[in-house]
């Protein structure tokens, strides 16, 4: 989206431009045990994939295994792409696109950086407080997941 604004160099007509922030996301088969969700420390609260931003120079299969450890201690094998997720309204803080991406992982997940806690869930005992458009992003894997 354009914004017209004025340049203060040569007083004519600039324009700024607003760009969607690019995240990551990771659904974490663990083992054969579940999924990896973390509870968020901050706003908005809930229950949630790890992930978070992309940092400059970094690619999204690096922000992913970074963001992976960060929330959940975990050294993650990524898999696959499962999609991307662009809808304006998904975080409920400004305009996301996100790179979700299918990992698996061994040991056990301990919360850090940003997660007040971390649990292990099935298609049958998700959380019923999903941040994000995470209910979605999940619904998506769980029927990938049994057509595959």
């Amino acid at each position: 989206m354009k914004q017209g604004l004025t340049c203060p160099h040569c007083g004519g007509l600039a324009y700024k431009y607003r760009n969607p922030f690019p995240t990551v996301d990771i659904v974490i088969e663990l083992e054969d045990s579940g999924i990896v969700l973390i509870q968020r420390g901050k706003e908005p609260y809930g229950w949630a994939l790890p992930g978070g931003f992309v940092d400059y120079g970094e690619s999204l299969e690096e922000a992913a295994r970074r963001e992976a450890l960060e929330e959940t201690s975990l050294d993650v094998e990524l898999v696959r792409q499962l999609g991307a997720y662009s809808a304006p309204d998904r975080d409920p803080r400004h305009h996301s696109i996100s790179v979700v991406f299918l990992a698996r992982a061994k040991g056990e997940p301990k919360a850090r950086d940003d997660a007040r806690e971390v649990g292990v869930f099935t298609a049958k005992n998700l959380p019923s407080s999903l941040a994000f458009d995470h209910e979605k992003i999940l619904a998506d894997y769980f029927a990938w997941k049994k057509e595959n």
